[in-house]
C-alpha cells in the first residue's frame, strides 16, 4: 500500500447501535432503520419514531450527528448514508456509524470511499456468511484498509461526485413532482369529478349527496380564486365535460354520458409473459430486455437488475413483446400490483411470467390506464379478487374485470395533452439520471484509486452538466 492508505480506525471512530427495539410512537425523534439506507441516501420515511423518554435511553451509547456515516452491519451489507443536519435520531438495530476525524477525512469523502468498489469488496470478503444472516464484525471494521488522500484532494473528489449525486437527486425530485401533478389531475377529473361538479353548479343541476361536501368546497373556493392556482379549467376544456351525474349499479354516481365499463374494453391486450427456455445460457450482457417484477415499481421503472436475453430466446417470447406505451403490472408475490409505463429506452423487450402487459386501445392514453391501476380503489378491487387464494396473484380475468370509466375520446384527448408535457419532461429527466449515474459509476472507482486526475474529472463533469 502507498502512503495514502490507512485503516478506518485511524481516521474514524466506530459506534454500534442498540441491540433491541424501543416502543414506537407517532411523533418524536427517529429510530433509524437499515431499510432507510438506500443508494447512499437516508430515507427517513422508512424509519419509525420514538418518545423523548425512549430517545434519552437509546442514545446513551451514541447520538448520530451531522456528518456521521451510517451503515448496516447485518443484512443489507454495504449500504451507507450521511447523517443530515437538524435531525434528531438514534441508531436502529443492526446499524452502526463512523464518526470521521475531520482533521483527517471529510465526511462526504468517507461516504464515497465506503460505497466504492474497493471497500465494498473488503466488506464482502469479511462477511460472516456462515451465520443465520450475513454479518460484519464491528471489531474488524476498524482494521479495514482505506485510501485517504490529502484533504484538498478529498474535497475535490467529494465535490465532483457530490455534484453528480446532487444533479441526479434533483432530476429524481422533478420526476416525483411531475408524477404527483399527473396523479392530482387524474384524481380531480376522474375520481372527484371536479370539472363536472363545476359545470353542475353553474347550471344549477343537483349534486349527489356523496359529492355534496366536495361541491360545497368547490363553490367556496371559486369565490376566491388565485392567479397561481386558477380554480377552474379554461372554458373550452370545461365544455367537454358533462354538467350532471347519473347513478350506475357498477360504479355509483358518475358523470352523465361517461360509460361504466370494464378495463378490457379500453385495452387491446392483457397478458403476462414467461421465462425463456435455456436457463442462464440465454442471459447475456447486451441483448433484448427481459422485464421482471423487480424492474416495475409504482410510477417508476428500475433499470438496476434489468436482464438481457439473446435474440433466439426473445423469439420464443415474441407473443409477449413490449411495445411503446404499454402499461406494466406486477401480478404475483410481494410486489403485486406495482405498475409503471414501459420506457421506450428499454425496448426491444419481453416480460416474464410475473409481469402483465396492459396495452391501451387507440385513443386511450397509457397514463390514463396506468393511473387507474395505481388508484387505491383499483388495487383494493384486484386484491379482493384474490381473496382466499393460497398465494398473492391476480389473473388476466381479474385485470379484465376492473371497473373503469370511459369518459369519451374528447376528454381522454384533453387528458393526454395535459400529461404528455409531464411525461416528456419526466422522460428527459430519467434519461439524464441514467447518463449521470453511469458517469458517476465510472468516475467513482477511478477517483478513489487515484487513477483519474482531478482536472480530467472536472472536465468530464463540466461536459455532463
Amino acid at each position: 500500500m502507498g502512503s495514502e492508505w490507512t485503516t478506518i480506525g485511524s481516521i474514524a471512530t466506530v459506534f454500534d447501535g442498540p441491540h433491541a427495539t424501543p416502543n414506537k410512537t407517532d411523533e418524536g425523534p427517529y429510530f433509524l432503520s437499515i431499510s432507510s439506507l438506500e443508494n447512499g441516501k437516508l430515507d427517513l420515511s422508512k424509519s419509525a419514531r420514538l418518545s423523548e423518554e425512549q430517545f434519552s435511553k437509546w442514545t446513551r451509547r451514541v447520538t448520530p450527528v451531522e456528518g456521521d456515516v451510517l451503515f448496516s452491519y447485518e443484512t443489507r451489507l454495504g449500504e451507507a448514508a450521511l447523517m443530515p443536519q437538524g435531525i434528531r435520531a438514534c441508531l436502529g438495530r443492526r446499524m452502526g456509524l463512523l464518526r470521521p476525524l475531520v482533521c483527517k477525512v471529510l465526511p462526504r469523502y468517507l461516504l464515497f470511499a465506503y460505497l466504492g468498489p474497493d471497500f465494498q469488496k473488503e466488506i464482502r470478503s469479511r462477511t460472516n456468511s456462515g451465520a443465520t444472516v450475513d454479518r460484519l464484525s464491528l471489531k474488524e471494521l476498524a482494521d479495514f484498509p482505506i485510501r485517504v488522500p490529502p484533504l484538498s484532494e478529498q474535497k475535490a473528489i467529494a465535490d465532483i461526485l457530490g455534484s453528480l449525486d446532487d444533479k441526479i437527486e434533483l432530476n429524481r425530485q422533478i420526476n416525483t413532482t411531475l408524477e404527483a401533478m399527473a396523479q392530482a389531475l387524474f384524481k380531480s377529473w376522474f375520481v372527484d369529478f371536479d370539472p363536472v361538479i363545476d359545470n353542475a353548479l353553474a347550471a344549477g343541476n343537483p349534486i349527489p349527496d356523496e359529492l355534496a361536501d366536495r361541491a360545497e368546497r368547490r363553490a367556496q373556493a371559486a369565490q376566491q380564486p388565485s392567479p397561481e392556482q386558477p380554480h377552474t379549467l379554461p372554458t373550452h376544456i370545461r365544455q367537454q365535460f358533462p354538467d350532471r351525474f347519473v347513478f350506475t349499479e357498477e360504479m355509483g354516481w358518475v358523470p352523465e354520458r361517461w360509460d361504466a365499463v370494464t378495463l378490457n374494453t379500453l385495452t387491446s391486450k392483457i397478458g403476462s409473459g414467461s421465462t425463456p427456455r435455456g436457463g442462464s445460457q440465454v442471459y447475456i450482457e447486451d441483448g433484448v430486455s427481459l422485464i421482471r417484477s423487480q424492474n416495475v415499481y409504482d410510477s417508476k421503472f428500475v433499470w438496476e437488475g434489468l436482464a438481457r436475453i439473446t435474440d433466439e430466446a426473445a423469439a420464443q417470447l415474441k407473443g409477449v413483446t413490449v411495445l411503446e406505451g404499454d402499461v406494466l403490472l406486477n401480478i404475483t408475490g410481494a410486489s403485486i400490483l406495482r405498475t409503471c409505463i414501459a420506457p421506450s429506452e428499454a425496448l426491444p423487450a419481453r416480460v416474464n411470467q410475473h409481469v402483465a402487459i396492459i396495452r391501451p386501445r387507440p385513443g386511450v392514453p397509457s397514463k390514463y390506464l396506468h393511473l387507474h391501476l395505481l388508484n387505491a380503489s383499483t388495487k383494493s378491487y384486484l386484491m379482493g379478487q384474490n381473496a382466499g387464494a393460497s398465494r398473492e396473484a391476480v389473473t388476466k380475468t381479474h385485470i379484465e374485470s376492473v371497473p373503469t370509466l370511459n369518459p369519451g375520446v374528447e376528454v381522454l384527448a384533453q387528458f393526454a395533452e395535459f400529461v404528455s408535457s409531464f411525461q416528456d419532461c419526466a422522460a428527459n429527466c430519467s434519461s439524464a439520471v441514467r447518463t449521470l449515474s453511469s458517469l458517476r459509476d465510472r468516475l467513482l472507482p477511478k477517483l478513489l484509486s487515484g487513477q483519474l486526475r482531478i482536472p480530467e474529472a472536472e472536465q468530464l463533469l463540466a461536459e455532463a452538466l
